[in-house]
């Protein structure tokens, strides 16, 4: 039994490290728990402080004569604190790491920033009078001012940011318009948000008849007071949003608060304008791009209960609210929900963790779950729910596949097949657009020599360099840069080139097939910027280009009525990573690819180009065959006990030195093979130690060892005893050890 306790007195970020240990007299041993808000002694003299419970331990880090005593658990506080300091502690405890760690991750920035003020765009005309205008705008072609009027006849006042950054208006078309007495501009103190208060219209959503039996199923349960985990599985253009909206107002209205997750790179204002305009200033977003400042303000509007819900990637899940309701977590099949980051965490299983604490219900919604999730929905771990039909029985789109092997003996060598130049040509006729894929970004994936096949690589990080329009190789690691070579390092050949399918490249093959054509790029390098992903998505949605080009992120979600084509250039690319969710993640990026076109009033076609077309993943994308593709590949997991049929762990050893991270890991793998030897791991799978997938970044040189087991508990406790064994022995002071169950992208 625990004798002593950690506590932390202040929560900030900067007070996290400093914990102090108190004695638990007997009268509270077996009460306290980790997260409890406990009285303290602390100081000299009789001073009394409040802190908080972050770990229960038997051994004492001091002389025990100096402990002091804990006095109390603090009657009925159950703040909200208390609940993400437990929710800590799970997460230290199944995923591997510091508590410091982990509270860094789940508790908010408690720091102050500066006052905000901020600007907003008024109408200040009468209805009747602004649509005359509107009208005149129009006629004389003058866009800019058209297109903000008729911005803010819809809605006033419309925050500054949004018409510059999100509407593209410049500052002087504001002024302009100021003078000419249609608009005003006025500034106030508010809270940072990055959209403002965008008006609440109250709009009602008219459910289909499968939507509202998803609501009535879910809120049933609800009321009764049953909270599970549901899986909605709905094709893509099925109105999972919509299904979300109406379930957050009623669980709202019954004074209950909701968290949605969406990936980031789907954060859009687009998306949440939706939940806006239902919920008016009540809902707030989070998103990386966020100031500090902008970020407290949030947390601390939501820990004041000036919010009801919070919208935003996986760090959203972390919002202190003390009534949470219902947890949404939107395109649960993305990778993204994982940390990639110290401990690393799995959004969804951390959900139901925290739903689990707050008596609270959760909605995985994707029009292709995750394998995981579908196979914990048909073992009655989730409940699975269903949307079979587009919104307004809409056809799913038609999908052709073209083997590219045909084409190169057809004599075209183009990335672009015949058949999808062809429907190119068709859409620019009719003035419809197309959306490109490729799971590429830069001029090309590696520089490689086709004499001897050198691979020009990073000497830092062991990975091969990108290469870049202004002949640069840069590695996308380290930021390392070299000149393209004229002559192979290694042979001397002048046949060296990169492999040019990425999506800069695309863009310059579409521009010369199609030089009538108005082309937008969207990937990593033209959305650095904080607004890049609105401007492109913003000016594609207003039919300013007719073809877009673009990595994963324009598949994410996007709804443009007037795509009614689109080409994934390379379904392969994903295909034949040495990583065995290589055949999920295709058939969701093709499914999701396709999913873009035929939203609107006007059916849709998809061209899906390949060398293996009769690949399960890609053969079954194009019959949006969802249930066969997963009795296929849980077939394939079973086999190899890959998860969800069985559990991962892999351990990561870093060091400087390349023989100590050899002999560190070679050790913890001997304390292993001896545990299984005297027969205490039954049923346990160990492979390696090896290289890491990439064996170098920055001069560390990184060793990997892999554990397989049914039981994941198994795991949790091989990986608490490798824990206590590196912190109990001086050889390990030279290493960095890390830990990742159900690897998503490997170390």
């Amino acid at each position: 039994m625990a004798m002593y306790a950690n506590i932390i007195i202040d929560i900030s970020h900067e007070k996290l490290d400093k914990t102090f240990q108190y004695r638990i007299p007997e009268k509270l041993q077996g009460q306290l728990m980790v997260g409890m808000q406990v009285e303290v002694p602390f100081g000299n003299g009789a001073g009394r402080r409040t802190g908080y419970v972050v770990e229960l331990t038997d051994t004492a880090e001091y002389e025990i004569s100096k402990l002091k005593e804990i006095k109390g658990i603090v009657a009925g506080s159950i703040a909200i604190e208390s609940q993400l300091i437990a929710l800590a502690a799970w997460m230290r405890k199944n995923y591997g790491a510091t508590m410091n760690h982990a509270l860094k991750t789940v508790l908010p920035i408690k720091q102050k920033h500066g006052e905000k003020k901020q600007r907003f765009v008024c109408l200040a005309l009468q209805q009747k009078e602004a649509k005359e205008q509107l009208a005149l705008f129009e006629k004389k072609h003058s866009t800019a001012r058209a297109r903000l009027l008729s911005h803010l006849i819809e809605q006033s006042p419309l925050p500054y940011e949004v018409a510059t950054k999100q509407l593209n208006i410049t500052a002087a078309v504001i002024r302009t318009m100021q003078g000419m007495g249609i608009l005003t501009v006025h500034e106030q103190r508010s809270y940072r948000s990055p959209f403002g208060e965008i008006r609440q219209n109250g709009e009602r959503l008219n459910l289909n008849q499968e939507q509202t039996q998803v609501v009535e199923h879910i809120w049933e349960d609800f009321k009764r007071g049953h909270f599970q985990t549901y899986l909605l599985h709905g094709v893509t253009g099925s109105g999972k949003t919509a299904v979300y909206i109406e379930l957050i107002e009623r669980v709202v209205k019954s004074g209950r608060q909701a968290i949605v997750l969406i990936p980031e790179i789907a954060l859009t204002y687009q998306t949440v304008v939706r939940f806006y305009q239902r919920f008016g200033e009540r809902v707030s977003i989070l998103n990386s791009k966020m100031s500090p400042g902008e970020r407290y303000d949030q947390f601390e509007r939501a820990k004041n209960g000036a919010l009801d819900v919070m919208i935003g990637p996986r760090s959203a899940l972390f919002t202190p609210f003390s009534k949470l309701g219902i947890i949404m977590i939107d395109e649960e099949h993305e990778t993204s929900y994982k940390s990639e980051t110290i401990p690393r965490y799995h959004a969804r299983e951390t959900a139901i963790e925290r739903a689990r604490m707050a008596g609270a219900s959760v909605v995985l919604g994707s029009a292709t779950p995750s394998i995981d999730s579908y196979y914990n929905a048909q073992i009655g771990n989730y409940k699975l729910l269903t949307l079979e039909k587009r919104i307004e029985e809409k056809p799913l789109p038609k999908c052709y596949t073209v083997d590219l092997r045909e084409e190169l003996k057809k004599g075209n060598r183009s990335i672009l097949s015949e058949k999808l130049q062809e429907l190119m040509e068709q859409r620019l006729r009719k003035h419809q657009q197309t959306m490109l894929f490729i799971n590429r970004r830069g001029m090309a994936g590696f520089v490689s020599c086709r004499a001897c096949g050198l691979v020009m690589k990073c000497p830092h990080c062991d990975v091969s360099l990108s290469q870049h329009s202004d002949g640069r190789l840069v590695c996308h690691y380290c930021g390392y840069a070299r000149h393209m070579p004229k002559l192979c390092p290694e042979c001397g050949s002048p046949y060296i080139s990169g492999f040019k399918a990425g999506t800069q490249k695309i863009e310059q093959i579409v521009q010369k097939r199609f030089p009538q054509a108005r082309v937008l790029r969207m990937d990593f390098d033209t959305t650095r910027n904080k607004d890049g992903y609105e401007k492109i998505l913003s000016a594609f949605a207003n039919q300013e280009a007719d073809i877009l080009v673009g990595t994963q992120m324009i598949v994410k979600g996007h709804d443009f009525p007037n795509v009614t084509l689109v080409g994934v250039l390379a379904a392969d690319l994903s295909l034949h990573l040495s990583d065995f969710h290589a055949p999920e993640r295709t058939f969701q990026l093709i499914t999701q690819a396709a999913g873009r076109a035929g939203r609107g009033r006007l059916p849709g076609e998809v061209v899906i180009q390949t060398y293996s077309p009769d690949h399960y993943a890609i053969a079954l994308a194009k019959k949006q065959d969802y249930r066969k593709f997963y009795e296929t590949e849980i077939t394939y997991r079973e086999l190899m006990h890959y998860p969800p049929c069985g559990h991962m762990l892999v351990m990561l050893v870093t060091s400087h030195d390349e023989m100590t991270a050899y002999l560190s890991i070679e050790l913890l793998a001997k304390k292993i093979r001896q545990a299984k030897e005297s027969g205490k791991l039954l049923g346990l799978q160990m492979i390696g130690p090896a290289e890491a997938s990439v064996a170098k970044v920055k001069d560390v040189y990184r060793k990997v060892l892999y554990f397989k087991h049914e039981d994941y508990s198994v795991l949790v406790q091989i990986k608490d005893v490798l824990e206590q064994f590196v912190n109990r022995h001086r050889e390990f002071r030279d290493v960095m050890i890390q830990f990742d169950f159900d690897p998503m992208n490997g170390f």
